[in-house]
């Protein structure tokens, strides 16, 4: 580029016509601009070499996650780690069941998810025997969040690579526009392996402690798996706990059990509550604590309809009590903004017992979450 603006300027009589000069560089600029690919050229690079660099830290954050999981299944004394590492990471999965035809889509989503999790549970007790169900349930966490990250950075090099493939400068860039934002996500999901593996309970688990603080140290009985209930009076009102079976780390299975208790119950039940933790938005507090009508919960739909279908058969109302917080932190050991949270939401479902019941009204309250480190 040098020689040529070099023989330009002997051409054009020295510096005498300046402007001459200006104006061709100017045409080669429109040039190679509009006529040429090397914007795109030079478009693909840099977005090729940047998504590459946030490749590899969603790449590092896989290793550590695996690395921690190898960790605290290697305190436990457990034989053939890489065997079940390298099976979690790659064999489960569920195929969503057919929606074109919605019958009974609840019911074969339901099996295929519980038939997934069975399955999955069972080959880590084989790999592991003789630890107790609430550290199974720790290792069976722990492994899925190393897992879920594995996956989500294989889709990321797919989408790399394709860009780079057939050089689709286009799709780098969104890629390189979302990254920043994805790793900041996914650092703290490295993170809850710690919590998991301690048993300390996290943001998620604000529901099942809101249900310990009602049913305190009320006998626990079995119901559906993992999940468990107590009954407790509460001036005048019985009052049935459900939560899942802690200190391990599982949500249980909340739906059934509510479903199964309000079938015990002859389907005579004056007021259905649900407790959960809730995703807030930018700019709320974290610990605020909302309340409303509905199923709080967040699974894909098996237990939240059946809870929402046995308050229609029950006719009772149906209430909902959140405690909100980001998505870091529902998967963190729990803040104290959020132990906050959950005291007050403990006494807004005494005040809605209270106030919105009569004594001698049965009452279901369903604390909805993780139960890592709540008995």
């Amino acid at each position: 580029m040098r020689c040529i603006i070099t023989y330009i300027y002997q051409q054009v009589g020295g510096g005498s016509d300046l402007n001459t000069i200006l104006s061709i560089l100017l045409y080669m600029v429109f040039f190679l601009y509009f006529f040429t690919d090397l914007p795109q050229k030079t478009q693909f690079m840099r977005y090729e070499r940047g998504v590459a660099s946030r490749l590899a830290v969603v790449e590092s954050l896989v290793r550590e996650s695996i690395n921690k999981v190898r960790s605290y299944l290697s305190k436990l004394g457990i034989k053939n780690i890489d065997k079940m590492i390298d099976t979690s990471l790659e064999n489960y999965f569920v195929i969503e069941p057919v929606s074109i035809e919605p019958i009974d889509i609840i019911k074969r989503l339901d099996h295929m998810i519980t038939n997934n999790e069975n399955k999955f549970k069972k080959d880590i007790e084989s790999l592991s025997p003789g630890l107790n169900r609430h550290v199974l349930n720790n290792i069976a966490v722990s492994l899925a969040i190393a897992s879920a990250l594995y996956t989500i950075y294989k889709i990321l090099r797919h989408y790399y690579l394709l860009g780079k493939k057939y050089e689709n400068w286009v799709l780098l860039m969104q890629l390189y526009l979302l990254m920043p934002q994805l790793v900041k996500e996914l650092i703290p999901y490295v993170k809850a392996i710690d919590g998991v593996s301690r048993g300390i309970p996290i943001g998620d688990s604000a529901g099942p402690l809101v249900a310990y603080k009602i049913s305190l140290l009320s006998p626990r009985i079995d119901i559906d798996e993992d999940t468990v209930y107590s009954v407790v009076d509460i001036d005048g009102r019985k009052v049935y706990v459900v939560k899942a079976k802690g200190p391990g780390s599982t949500v249980g299975k909340p739906g059934k059990a509510v479903a199964k208790i309000a079938e015990m119950l002859n389907y005579k039940v004056s007021r259905i509550i649900t407790v959960d933790a809730a995703l807030k938005l930018e700019g709320e507090q974290t610990g605020t604590v909302a309340e409303g009508s509905g199923a709080a919960i967040g699974d894909p739909g098996p237990e939240k309809i059946e809870i929402e279908r046995i308050a229609v058969k029950c006719n009772a109302p149906l209430d909902a009590v959140i405690i909100k917080m980001g998505a870091d932190e529902a998967i963190k050991p729990m803040s104290k903004e959020i132990a906050d949270g959950v005291e007050k939401a403990y006494q807004k479902v005494l005040e809605i017992i209270r106030t919105r019941t009569n004594p001698g009204d049965t009452i279901i309250v369903a604390g909805i979450g993780n139960s890592v480190g709540v008995y």
